[in-house]
């Protein structure tokens, strides 16, 4: 969502080139907006209900990820309390399972599968997953394309060089092939979380239900901002083209 929302504001004026007041493209960006707020809305509202769901067992996040890390040999992994809410999050350099307040102490069913997640991403590391591998070696050239891209594309569209303004584009690409190989990353964390607190007895049947219907509003934010790139995608690709166009015709 923030990057539709950067992108299409430092775009505003050379989108419509042509157009007058009104600049169509505009649409792509708003079409994304409403894609990105709404998934962000229905992972909130999801995990807001569950959360005042308590468990039967009644352990916490913070010692449910314990328990889970503990099976899986990864006694050496630390769990740390960081402050927010759904800021939880997997540092593998560092050995880290981070819980926000959310979760940490928290022991509702929607709090359990956030950390039965987390817990996912670092069994992923143990076993090699490739997605996950895959994702990490890009990192780097992801980086490069997010910073640079922009500044790219619009150099070449002040300089009438179109050629340029598509390298833009295409390196724009990376960060969707990023968003990309992080789905099936996203959604196998909540996979085998789903698969432990079952196996684990740490969630009853019934509970499960919930916990997934929580998971799979989380995946769905991933797939919501893949469709925003996308169609970001598309936008520039029109603009770089229109303007193409017009200086061919000059």
């Amino acid at each position: 969502m923030l990057t539709v929302l950067a992108t299409s504001g430092y775009y505003g004026g050379y989108g419509g080139m042509g157009y007058g007041w009104f600049d169509p493209t505009y649409m792509l960006v708003i079409i994304g907006l409403v894609i990105t707020l709404i998934a962000s809305a229905n992972i909130k509202s999801t995990f807001a209900k569950y959360d005042k769901v308590p468990s039967r067992r009644g352990i916490t996040g913070a010692e449910c990820a314990r328990r889970i890390l503990d099976a899986n040999g990864l006694q050496s992994i630390r769990i740390e309390h960081v402050s927010g809410s759904l800021s939880d999050h997997f540092s593998p350099k560092e050995g880290v399972i981070r819980l926000s307040d959310s979760t940490y102490n928290s022991t509702s069913i929607a709090a359990l599968g956030v950390a039965a997640h987390e817990c996912g991403h670092a069994v992923q590391h143990q076993v090699g997953y490739v997605p996950i591998k895959i994702r990490n070696g890009i990192v780097p050239f992801v980086n490069i394309c997010s910073h640079a891209a922009i500044p790219i594309i619009f150099i070449g569209i002040l300089l009438s060089m179109t050629g340029l303004s598509m390298l833009g584009v295409v390196l724009y690409c990376g960060v969707f092939a990023f968003q990309l190989i992080t789905i099936p990353t996203e959604t196998n964390a909540s996979a085998r979380a789903m698969q432990t607190l079952e196996s684990m007895a740490l969630l009853d049947e019934d509970e499960l239900k919930g916990t997934r219907k929580v998971l799979t509003a989380a995946a769905l934010t991933y797939f919501a901002s893949a469709a925003a790139t996308a169609l970001q995608i598309l936008r520039l690709l029109l603009i770089v083209v229109g303007n193409g166009n017009r200086n061919s015709r000059r």
